[in-house]
Protein backbone atom coordinates (compact mmCIF):
# COMPACT_ATOMS: atom_id res chain seq x y z
CA UNK A 1 0.00 0.00 0.00
CA UNK A 2 1.08 3.31 -0.78
CA UNK A 3 2.65 5.41 1.94
CA UNK A 4 -0.18 8.09 2.58
CA UNK A 5 1.48 11.64 3.28
CA UNK A 6 0.31 14.96 4.87
CA UNK A 7 1.06 16.60 1.75
CA UNK A 8 -1.68 14.34 -0.49
CA UNK A 9 -4.21 14.56 2.73
CA UNK A 10 -3.79 18.16 2.05
CA UNK A 11 -3.89 18.15 -1.48
CA UNK A 12 -7.20 16.10 -1.41
CA UNK A 13 -8.62 18.19 0.68
CA UNK A 14 -7.56 21.43 -1.06
CA UNK A 15 -9.58 19.76 -4.16
CA UNK A 16 -12.39 18.41 -2.30
CA UNK A 17 -13.04 21.09 1.33
CA UNK A 18 -13.62 17.50 2.86
CA UNK A 19 -12.52 17.20 6.58
CA UNK A 20 -8.81 15.60 7.21
CA UNK A 21 -9.85 12.61 8.57
CA UNK A 22 -12.59 12.09 5.50
CA UNK A 23 -9.68 12.45 3.25
CA UNK A 24 -7.24 10.58 5.10
CA UNK A 25 -9.63 7.94 5.26
CA UNK A 26 -10.55 8.21 1.37
CA UNK A 27 -6.17 7.98 0.47
CA UNK A 28 -6.41 4.59 2.54
CA UNK A 29 -9.50 3.25 0.98
CA UNK A 30 -8.16 4.15 -2.89
CA UNK A 31 -4.55 3.28 -1.87
CA UNK A 32 -3.53 6.38 -2.18
CA UNK A 33 -5.18 7.52 -5.71
CA UNK A 34 -6.00 11.06 -5.56
CA UNK A 35 -8.71 10.64 -8.19
CA UNK A 36 -9.93 7.39 -6.97
CA UNK A 37 -10.06 9.03 -3.00
CA UNK A 38 -12.23 12.21 -4.56
CA UNK A 39 -14.53 9.38 -6.15
CA UNK A 40 -14.67 7.92 -2.62
CA UNK A 41 -15.30 11.24 -1.01
CA UNK A 42 -18.37 11.97 -3.78
CA UNK A 43 -20.03 8.62 -2.59
CA UNK A 44 -19.69 9.20 0.81
CA UNK A 45 -20.60 13.11 0.21
CA UNK A 46 -24.42 11.15 -1.72
CA UNK A 47 -24.78 9.35 1.53
CA UNK A 48 -24.63 12.55 3.39
CA UNK A 49 -26.66 14.46 1.34
CA UNK A 50 -29.20 11.63 0.84
CA UNK A 51 -29.37 12.09 4.87
CA UNK A 52 -30.10 15.58 4.73
CA UNK A 53 -32.84 15.56 1.83
CA UNK A 54 -35.73 15.72 3.89
CA UNK A 55 -34.98 19.10 5.90
CA UNK A 56 -36.77 22.21 4.33
CA UNK A 57 -34.75 24.32 2.65
CA UNK A 58 -35.80 27.90 2.46
CA UNK A 59 -32.82 30.36 3.11
CA UNK A 60 -30.01 30.65 0.32
CA UNK A 61 -29.50 33.36 -1.76
CA UNK A 62 -30.90 34.71 -5.18
CA UNK A 63 -28.02 35.18 -7.52
CA UNK A 64 -27.99 36.92 -11.06
CA UNK A 65 -25.34 37.14 -13.94
CA UNK A 66 -25.36 38.91 -17.49
CA UNK A 67 -23.95 39.55 -20.50
CA UNK A 68 -24.43 41.50 -23.71
CA UNK A 69 -28.40 40.46 -24.31
CA UNK A 70 -29.08 38.04 -21.46
CA UNK A 71 -29.08 37.96 -18.53
CA UNK A 72 -29.96 34.70 -15.95
CA UNK A 73 -31.09 34.58 -11.93
CA UNK A 74 -31.29 31.67 -9.51
CA UNK A 75 -32.46 30.98 -6.53
CA UNK A 76 -30.31 27.88 -4.16
CA UNK A 77 -31.75 27.26 -1.29
CA UNK A 78 -29.99 25.87 2.22
CA UNK A 79 -31.79 25.63 5.35
CA UNK A 80 -30.11 28.66 7.38
CA UNK A 81 -29.46 31.95 6.91
CA UNK A 82 -25.88 31.41 8.60
CA UNK A 83 -24.99 29.42 5.24
CA UNK A 84 -25.72 32.25 3.22
CA UNK A 85 -22.98 33.96 4.71
CA UNK A 86 -20.60 31.18 3.82
CA UNK A 87 -17.81 32.20 0.63
CA UNK A 88 -17.96 28.42 -0.78
CA UNK A 89 -21.78 29.11 -0.86
CA UNK A 90 -21.94 32.72 -1.60
CA UNK A 91 -19.09 31.59 -5.06
CA UNK A 92 -21.41 28.63 -6.06
CA UNK A 93 -24.19 30.66 -6.50
CA UNK A 94 -22.74 33.65 -8.58
CA UNK A 95 -20.98 30.40 -11.06
CA UNK A 96 -24.92 28.78 -11.08
CA UNK A 97 -26.01 31.99 -12.02
CA UNK A 98 -22.96 32.48 -14.79
CA UNK A 99 -23.75 28.67 -15.80
CA UNK A 100 -26.98 29.71 -16.44
CA UNK A 101 -26.47 32.09 -19.07
CA UNK A 102 -25.47 29.68 -21.42
CA UNK A 103 -27.33 26.76 -20.53
CA UNK A 104 -30.51 28.35 -20.03
CA UNK A 105 -33.37 28.02 -17.23
CA UNK A 106 -34.46 24.20 -17.53
CA UNK A 107 -33.03 23.12 -14.17
CA UNK A 108 -31.86 19.11 -14.85
CA UNK A 109 -29.59 20.82 -17.76
CA UNK A 110 -28.19 23.11 -15.69
CA UNK A 111 -27.76 20.59 -12.66
CA UNK A 112 -26.28 18.15 -15.48
CA UNK A 113 -23.51 20.99 -16.89
CA UNK A 114 -20.72 20.94 -16.15
CA UNK A 115 -19.63 22.90 -13.35
CA UNK A 116 -16.61 25.91 -13.94
CA UNK A 117 -13.42 24.95 -13.50
CA UNK A 118 -13.80 21.10 -12.73
CA UNK A 119 -14.66 17.76 -14.89
CA UNK A 120 -17.90 17.39 -12.71
CA UNK A 121 -21.44 18.68 -12.70
CA UNK A 122 -22.76 20.87 -11.06
CA UNK A 123 -25.09 18.51 -9.18
CA UNK A 124 -22.05 16.79 -7.74
CA UNK A 125 -20.31 20.35 -7.15
CA UNK A 126 -23.80 21.07 -4.76
CA UNK A 127 -23.17 17.34 -3.47
CA UNK A 128 -19.72 17.73 -2.31
CA UNK A 129 -20.89 21.27 -0.47
CA UNK A 130 -23.61 19.90 1.23
CA UNK A 131 -21.25 17.24 2.59
CA UNK A 132 -18.44 20.08 4.07
CA UNK A 133 -21.24 22.25 4.90
CA UNK A 134 -23.35 19.94 6.44
CA UNK A 135 -26.71 21.41 5.29
CA UNK A 136 -29.55 20.60 2.89
CA UNK A 137 -29.22 22.54 -0.40
CA UNK A 138 -31.08 22.47 -3.34
CA UNK A 139 -31.06 24.38 -6.93
CA UNK A 140 -34.56 25.58 -6.38
CA UNK A 141 -35.19 27.82 -9.82
CA UNK A 142 -33.73 29.80 -12.63
CA UNK A 143 -34.60 32.81 -15.07
CA UNK A 144 -33.25 33.71 -18.25
CA UNK A 145 -34.27 36.58 -20.72
CA UNK A 146 -32.61 37.67 -23.60
CA UNK A 147 -33.15 40.35 -26.30
CA UNK A 148 -32.37 40.65 -29.82
CA UNK A 149 -31.91 44.63 -29.74
CA UNK A 150 -32.03 46.28 -26.23
CA UNK A 151 -30.72 44.79 -22.93
CA UNK A 152 -31.86 42.70 -19.86
CA UNK A 153 -31.31 44.80 -16.75
CA UNK A 154 -30.45 43.04 -13.05
CA UNK A 155 -31.43 44.52 -9.50
CA UNK A 156 -30.54 42.64 -6.41
CA UNK A 157 -32.56 44.37 -3.65
CA UNK A 158 -29.91 44.69 -0.21
CA UNK A 159 -27.25 42.97 -1.70
CA UNK A 160 -25.09 40.68 0.37
CA UNK A 161 -22.04 40.79 -2.47
CA UNK A 162 -22.62 42.39 -5.93
CA UNK A 163 -25.04 40.27 -7.79
CA UNK A 164 -26.18 38.61 -4.56
CA UNK A 165 -28.93 38.65 -2.14
CA UNK A 166 -32.70 37.42 -0.84
CA UNK A 167 -34.77 39.52 -3.93
CA UNK A 168 -33.68 39.54 -7.22
CA UNK A 169 -35.11 41.00 -10.45
CA UNK A 170 -34.89 40.54 -14.29
CA UNK A 171 -36.21 43.43 -16.60
CA UNK A 172 -35.93 42.31 -20.49
CA UNK A 173 -36.51 45.73 -22.32
CA UNK A 174 -36.19 45.96 -26.38
CA UNK A 175 -35.66 48.81 -28.33
CA UNK A 176 -32.83 50.91 -29.53
CA UNK A 177 -30.82 53.36 -27.27
CA UNK A 178 -27.76 54.04 -25.63
CA UNK A 179 -26.84 51.21 -23.09
CA UNK A 180 -25.89 52.80 -20.28
CA UNK A 181 -29.38 54.63 -20.49
CA UNK A 182 -31.07 51.45 -20.74
CA UNK A 183 -29.54 49.87 -17.74
CA UNK A 184 -30.59 52.61 -16.04
CA UNK A 185 -34.19 52.17 -16.75
CA UNK A 186 -33.99 49.18 -16.48
CA UNK A 187 -32.82 48.99 -12.99
CA UNK A 188 -35.21 51.97 -11.66
CA UNK A 189 -37.99 49.31 -12.86
CA UNK A 190 -36.15 46.70 -11.34
CA UNK A 191 -36.73 48.68 -8.40
CA UNK A 192 -40.16 49.26 -8.64
CA UNK A 193 -40.76 45.69 -9.40
CA UNK A 194 -39.19 44.75 -6.01
CA UNK A 195 -41.40 47.19 -3.70
CA UNK A 196 -44.98 46.72 -5.71
CA UNK A 197 -44.76 42.59 -6.59
CA UNK A 198 -46.67 42.90 -9.65
CA UNK A 199 -48.30 39.48 -10.93
CA UNK A 200 -48.90 40.33 -14.77
CA UNK A 201 -46.59 42.28 -17.37
CA UNK A 202 -50.00 43.54 -18.92
CA UNK A 203 -53.38 43.09 -18.85
CA UNK A 204 -53.73 40.40 -21.01
CA UNK A 205 -51.31 38.28 -19.05
CA UNK A 206 -53.52 38.37 -15.96
CA UNK A 207 -54.59 34.77 -15.09
CA UNK A 208 -58.63 34.26 -15.86
CA UNK A 209 -59.20 32.53 -13.01
CA UNK A 210 -57.66 35.26 -10.64
CA UNK A 211 -59.55 37.82 -12.72
CA UNK A 212 -62.92 36.03 -12.41
CA UNK A 213 -62.50 35.51 -8.57
CA UNK A 214 -61.85 39.38 -8.39
CA UNK A 215 -64.87 39.94 -10.28
CA UNK A 216 -66.61 37.44 -8.14
CA UNK A 217 -65.89 39.35 -5.19
CA UNK A 218 -66.55 42.98 -6.52
CA UNK A 219 -69.79 41.54 -8.10
CA UNK A 220 -71.32 40.42 -4.56
CA UNK A 221 -69.84 43.70 -2.74
CA UNK A 222 -71.30 45.96 -5.16
CA UNK A 223 -74.92 43.96 -5.22
CA UNK A 224 -75.07 45.17 -1.37
CA UNK A 225 -75.53 48.60 -2.84
CA UNK A 226 -78.55 47.33 -3.73
CA UNK A 227 -78.10 49.92 -6.63
CA UNK A 228 -79.90 49.07 -10.29
CA UNK A 229 -77.84 46.19 -12.38
CA UNK A 230 -76.38 49.02 -14.98
CA UNK A 231 -74.73 50.88 -12.29
CA UNK A 232 -73.58 47.62 -10.50
CA UNK A 233 -71.64 46.49 -13.83
CA UNK A 234 -70.32 50.15 -13.88
CA UNK A 235 -68.76 49.79 -10.09
CA UNK A 236 -67.82 46.70 -11.24
CA UNK A 237 -66.32 47.79 -14.12
CA UNK A 238 -63.97 50.39 -12.50
CA UNK A 239 -62.96 48.28 -9.47
CA UNK A 240 -61.43 46.08 -11.94
CA UNK A 241 -59.75 49.07 -13.35
CA UNK A 242 -58.24 49.43 -9.88
CA UNK A 243 -57.37 45.83 -9.53
CA UNK A 244 -54.98 46.55 -12.91
CA UNK A 245 -53.78 48.74 -11.59
CA UNK A 246 -52.98 47.14 -8.33
CA UNK A 247 -51.33 43.68 -10.34
CA UNK A 248 -50.36 45.04 -13.45
CA UNK A 249 -46.90 45.82 -14.09
CA UNK A 250 -47.69 48.28 -16.94
CA UNK A 251 -50.57 49.37 -15.51
CA UNK A 252 -49.29 50.61 -12.25
CA UNK A 253 -47.96 54.07 -10.99
CA UNK A 254 -44.15 54.66 -11.01
CA UNK A 255 -43.41 54.45 -7.73
CA UNK A 256 -40.06 57.05 -8.63
CA UNK A 257 -42.52 59.96 -8.96
CA UNK A 258 -46.07 58.78 -7.79
CA UNK A 259 -48.04 59.73 -10.77
CA UNK A 260 -46.60 58.41 -13.92
CA UNK A 261 -47.87 54.56 -15.52
CA UNK A 262 -45.25 52.49 -15.96
CA UNK A 263 -46.42 51.83 -19.56
CA UNK A 264 -46.03 55.85 -19.79
CA UNK A 265 -42.39 55.99 -18.73
CA UNK A 266 -41.31 53.16 -20.74
CA UNK A 267 -42.92 54.11 -23.92
CA UNK A 268 -41.46 57.76 -23.68
CA UNK A 269 -37.85 56.04 -23.77
CA UNK A 270 -38.91 54.30 -26.61
CA UNK A 271 -38.93 50.92 -25.44
CA UNK A 272 -41.08 47.66 -24.91
CA UNK A 273 -40.93 46.13 -21.74
CA UNK A 274 -40.74 42.32 -22.97
CA UNK A 275 -40.87 40.51 -19.66
CA UNK A 276 -39.73 40.60 -15.93
CA UNK A 277 -39.33 38.19 -12.98
CA UNK A 278 -38.94 38.68 -9.41
CA UNK A 279 -37.80 36.21 -7.02
CA UNK A 280 -37.99 36.43 -3.75
CA UNK A 281 -35.85 33.77 -1.82
CA UNK A 282 -38.30 31.14 0.07
CA UNK A 283 -41.41 32.16 -1.22
CA UNK A 284 -43.44 29.11 -1.49
CA UNK A 285 -41.76 27.38 0.68
CA UNK A 286 -43.78 26.22 3.67
CA UNK A 287 -41.01 26.44 6.62
CA UNK A 288 -41.12 24.72 9.12
CA UNK A 289 -41.80 25.36 13.04
CA UNK A 290 -40.79 23.78 15.75
CA UNK A 291 -41.39 24.13 19.74
CA UNK A 292 -38.86 24.33 21.36
CA UNK A 293 -39.72 22.96 24.96
CA UNK A 294 -41.09 19.89 23.36
CA UNK A 295 -37.59 19.53 21.72
CA UNK A 296 -36.33 19.97 24.85
CA UNK A 297 -38.23 17.15 26.67
CA UNK A 298 -37.73 14.97 23.57
CA UNK A 299 -34.29 14.92 23.95
CA UNK A 300 -34.65 14.58 28.17
CA UNK A 301 -37.00 11.92 27.97
CA UNK A 302 -38.96 13.51 29.91
CA UNK A 303 -43.01 13.22 29.25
Amino acid sequence: MAEITAGMVRELRDATGAGMMDCKKALVESGGDIEGAIDWLRKKGLSAAAKKSGRVAAEGLVGVASGPGVAAMVEVNAETDFVARNENFQNFVSEVAGLALSVGEDLEKLKAATYPGTTHSTQDELTKLIATIGENMTIRRAKVFTVKQGTVATYIHNAVKPGLGKIGVLVALEGPGEDSVMETLGRQIGMHVAATRPEALDISAVEPSALEREKAVLTEQASASGKPPAVIEKMVEGRIRKFYEEVVLLEQVWVHDGESRVKAVVAKAGLELKGFMRFHLGEGIEKQTSDFAAEVAAVSGVS
